[in-house]
């Protein structure tokens, strides 16, 4: 996968959670939870890759 590519979904999952966070109270109930799973899930695969791209920070890519 491209860092690049990478890096964009992170900030998107990341910036995602952020404004889940922020606009709770006006998001409709049966909606926000949805979202909420969604959003966990997204959020915790962007940790996962940050986590293999540390991971394969030192092998050699070609």
């Amino acid at each position: 996968m491209d860092a690049t590519s990478s890096l964009i979904f992170i900030i998107a999952a990341f910036s995602l959670g952020v404004v889940l966070i922020m606009k709770r109270d006006s998001i409709p109930a049966r909606m926000r939870r949805a979202m909420a799973i969604i959003s966990i899930l997204l959020i915790g695969f962007a940790f996962f890759l940050i986590v293999y791209a540390l991971f394969n920070m030192g092998t050699d890519q070609q």
